[in-house]
């Protein structure tokens, strides 16, 4: 059995599809890249909010990252010799930024999208595990991420009324 190389700062830095499908390094920290690369939306819709882009143009703003995406972690994933690496975590950086829209920008939503898409990301119910499993390529890394995080806020619209401000 071979085992793959695991990416490292040099694999991040060789190019730039790489950078970004490792989610700026964050996807080089173990274990559990993808809550790291989940983290690292934080700050990135923190920055992005400030900058003006909320709520439905956050959203908005999800769909040329989502077509980057697919572009990003297909070269990476082709690089890697794995279509869906762990390593790769734009598709997390993509989806949370969408949960994020669809809260308020308060510390307890933001925690409360963290962990329920994360709990999504990573139980992958149906149709996400169908998904994951039938589609493939840089598309497919990037839907079943969408699909939780449309799951994760689904959740958050029926809970959110009852968490605290």
């Amino acid at each position: 059995m071979t085992t793959l190389p695991k990416p490292d700062v040099r694999f991040l830095l060789r190019h730039p599809a790489h950078f970004l499908a490792l989610g700026f390094g964050s996807g080089l920290i173990t274990p559990a890249p993808g809550t790291w690369g989940s983290i690292a939306a934080l700050p990135l819709a923190a920055g992005l909010h400030l900058a003006g882009a909320q709520g439905v143009m956050l959203a908005w703003l999800a769909l040329p990252l989502f077509v980057l995406g697919v572009w990003v972690c297909g070269v990476t994933g082709r690089a890697l010799g794995v279509a869906d690496s762990g390593h790769i975590v734009w598709d997390e950086i993509v989806a949370m930024l969408l949960v994020l829209a669809a809260v308020p920008a308060t510390p307890v939503a933001w925690l409360a999208a963290l962990l329920v898409f994360r709990v999504f990301d990573i139980v992958k119910p149906w149709p996400i595990r169908w998904l994951d499993a039938r589609v493939h390529g840089g598309f497919g890394v990037m839907l079943d991420d969408v699909v939780a995080a449309l799951f994760a806020v689904l959740v958050l619209w029926s809970v959110l009324p009852y968490l605290p401000a």
